[in-house]
C-alpha cells in the first residue's frame, strides 16, 4: 500500500452517501430553505471547527510529472473532437502504469495504478487497444463496470456513485490516477450553473485527495469561441476551470490542403506551478492484430509561449493568412522595430499594437516570422517578446515554438533528467 496515500475513512464515506443522498432527496423533495434560514434546532447542534494555522503542517507538491500532473488533485482536458484528447489522457495512463517517460523525458518514479471511466468508448474495441499501443501495464489498469446493488445491475453513473467508486478504489493498491470522460457525466443538474457543477464535483475532487490520486476530467471546447481564453472556451460553467488545478488544452493546426495535421498539448492554467507552454504531438494508426487498428500517441517537441497565443496560431487557416500576406510584411517589420531595443513583455506590445491599428491576432500571426520568441521565467501568465538573436537571461529556459521553424529546441524523447516524484526538469523555473 503506499504509505502517502491517506485511505478513506468510514466517517469519510459515509459523509460521500449523505452528501450524495442529500442530493437526491433534495431534488425528489421541497425547495431547499434560502440561506440565513436553517431550522434552529440543526443551528443548535452544528458546529464550525476552527484550527490554528500553526498547527497546520507544511506539505510540498507531490509531483507524478512534474508540473504537469499532481497527485491529489483535479485536472482537466479539454480540447475540440477529433484531436485525440481519450488517445492522449491513455498514453499518459501508460506512462503511469510503467514508470515510464513523460514527454519531456522525465521518468516517473514509480509504477501507479489507473482507473478509468469512459462514458463514449467501448473498452474492447477502443480503450484497451489503445492501452496496448501506448504500452501500458494492462495489470496496472482497471476500468469501472456496472454498479450492481439491490436491484440488480445498472451502468454506473458518475452523478451519483461517487461513494462506491471511492471504496472500490479504497482497495487499490498505488492509485494513481482516476479518468472520468466525460467529466460533465458527474454534473447531475445544470452542467452551466457554476453552484451545480461545484456541488457536483466536489465529492469527485475530495475522493482523488483522500486517495491520493489525481484525477483527470475530460471535456470539449464550446464551439464559435476561438480568440478566447482557452479556459473559458470549455464546455459548461466557468466552474470547472476554476476547480481544476491544472489544466491542458489540445489543438490541430491548420494546414495546407493535402497536408498531414499537426497538433499541440498544452497547459493553460496551473495554480500549482508554471503555466503555459506544451508539447507537438501526432496521431498514428497502428495494427496490433488481425482485424484491430488503433491510435497511439507520438510525442513532439517542447513548445514555449502562452496556451492562448499557440492556440490562435494553430487555428488560423492558411488561406487567411494568404490573404493577409502584405499585411503581415508591414506588421514584421514594425515588431522588428519595436523590439530593437531588448526585450518587451507580451502584453506591453500588444497594447502598442493596438495604439498603431494592428490587431492581436495579426501579431501572432507575424510573430514567428518576424523572428520574434516567446520566453517565461517562473510562476503566473506573464512573459515577454525578444528578437531570436537577443541573448536571453542565464536563467530562462530557450525551448523551440512548435510554429518557429528553425529554432533550437528539446526533444521530449531525448530528455533524460528527473527520476524521482518531486524532481522537476531542467527548464523549470522555480
Amino acid at each position: 500500500m503506499n504509505p502517502d496515500a491517506a485511505l478513506p475513512t468510514e466517517d469519510y464515506l459515509q459523509a460521500l452517501v449523505d452528501h450524495d443522498g442529500g442530493q437526491q432527496a433534495e431534488a425528489a423533495g421541497p425547495r431547499r430553505r434560502p440561506p440565513g434560514t436553517r431550522d434552529a434546532s440543526v443551528l443548535a447542534e452544528a458546529a464550525v471547527e476552527l484550527f490554528a494555522a500553526a498547527e497546520v503542517t507544511m506539505l510540498p507538491i507531490r509531483w507524478l510529472w512534474h508540473g504537469w500532473l499532481a497527485a491529489g488533485k483535479f485536472h482537466l482536458l479539454g480540447g475540440a473532437p477529433g484531436t485525440g484528447k481519450t488517445t492522449l489522457a491513455l498514453a499518459l495512463a501508460a506512462t503511469l502504469t510503467t514508470a515510464g517517460r513523460w514527454p519531456d523525458g522525465t521518468r516517473c518514479a514509480t509504477p501507479r495504478r489507473v482507473v478509468i471511466w469512459s462514458g463514449e468508448d467501448d473498452p474492447a474495441d477502443t480503450l484497451v487497444p489503445r492501452l496496448v499501443a501506448a504500452g501500458a501495464d494492462l495489470a496496472h489498469v482497471h476500468i469501472v463496470g456496472d454498479v450492481r446493488d439491490q436491484e440488480g445491475e445498472r451502468p454506473f453513473d458518475p452523478a451519483q456513485d461517487v461513494p462506491v467508486l471511492a471504496e472500490a478504489c479504497a482497495r487499490l493498491d498505488d492509485l494513481g490516477l482516476i479518468i472520468v470522460d466525460p467529466i460533465v457525466s458527474a454534473v447531475a443538474a445544470d452542467s452551466h450553473k457554476n453552484a451545480e457543477v461545484r456541488r457536483a464535483l466536489a465529492p469527485l475532487v475530495d475522493l482523488g485527495q483522500r486517495l491520493g490520486a489525481a484525477v483527470l476530467g475530460i471535456t470539449h471546447l464550446s464551439k464559435g469561441t476561438q480568440g478566447r481564453e482557452p479556459l473559458e472556451r470549455f464546455t459548461g460553467s466557468l466552474a470547472f476551470g476554476a476547480l481544476t488545478r491544472i489544466a491542458w488544452a489540445t489543438a490541430v493546426m491548420r494546414r495546407a490542403e493535402g497536408a498531414a495535421p499537426r497538433r499541440v498539448f498544452l497547459r493553460v492554467k496551473s495554480n500549482i506551478g508554471p503555466d503555459g507552454g506544451g508539447f507537438g504531438y501526432d496521431l498514428h494508426a497502428c495494427d496490433l492484430a488481425a482485424g484491430i487498428t488503433t491510435s497511439q500517441v507520438l510525442w513532439g517537441e517542447a513548445i514555449e509561449g502562452e496556451a492562448r497565443e499557440i492556440m490562435a496560431q494553430a487555428e488560423t487557416p492558411p488561406e487567411a493568412e494568404d490573404e493577409q500576406h502584405a499585411e503581415r510584411n508591414e506588421v514584421i517589420q514594425w515588431l522588428r522595430e519595436v523590439l530593437a531595443e531588448g526585450p518587451r513583455p507580451a502584453a506591453e506590445v500588444r497594447k502598442l499594437g493596438r495604439n498603431d491599428g494592428i490587431a492581436e491576432r495579426t501579431l501572432q500571426r507575424a510573430r514567428p516570422r518576424a523572428g520574434v520568441v516567446i520566453r517565461r521565467v517562473g510562476f503566473g501568465r506573464g512573459s515577454v517578446w525578444a528578437l531570436a538573436e537577443t541573448p536571453p537571461a542565464a536563467s530562462a529556459p530557450h525551448q523551440r515554438h512548435l510554429l518557429d521553424p528553425g529554432a533550437a529546441g528539446a526533444n521530449g524523447a531525448n530528455g533524460t533528467n528527473g527520476e524521482t516524484e518531486g524532481d522537476h526538469p531542467k527548464g523549470f523555473e522555480r
